[in-house]
């Protein structure tokens, strides 16, 4: 699926719609430059699924956030762990601080940003791919690979 928007309220709406598909035990990737709106995405995601998008900041210092999910928003999805690896070191960093406890884990989703960088933690693992680019006039290019 590839879309194009054009601010980020639109980039949002992108991430809320494509809450309703995800279930658990989902591995999103999220791959972009800096700047590309990974964290926006992740925002509206994040909505999707009851919780405040205020309160979600791109984890690049503490690498991993877990976000309670809403009840009511999803029977199935507990938890929504958003890991950001840009200032990672390497993989044994995210083992360290128990980050296999929840990739596949069946009632948590979890968001990757910069998951190139973590590949064999990936590996044999069934993923879902968003590639979001830069393009004219401020707008991204949006293209979700399942």
């Amino acid at each position: 699926m590839d879309y194009i928007t054009k601010n980020s309220d639109e980039t949002r709406i992108i991430g809320k719609n494509l809450s309703t598909q995800l279930k658990g035990g989902d591995i999103v990737l999220l791959h972009g430059d800096l700047g590309a709106g990974k964290t926006t995405l992740t925002k509206g995601i994040v909505e999707g699924f009851g919780i405040d998008p205020n309160d979600v900041v791109s984890p690049t210092f503490t690498l991993m956030q877990e976000y309670q999910v809403d009840k009511s928003a999803s029977e199935q999805v507990s938890k929504l762990v958003h890991i950001d690896t840009y200032r990672l070191e390497d993989e044994e960093q995210l083992r360290e601080i128990g980050v296999e406890d929840y990739l596949g884990e069946k009632n948590t989703v979890c968001l990757i940003e910069w998951p190139e960088k973590i590949e064999g933690l990936l590996k044999d693992r069934k993923t879902i791919n968003i590639l979001i680019r830069h393009s004219e006039n401020d707008k991204r290019k949006i293209k979700i690979k399942e």
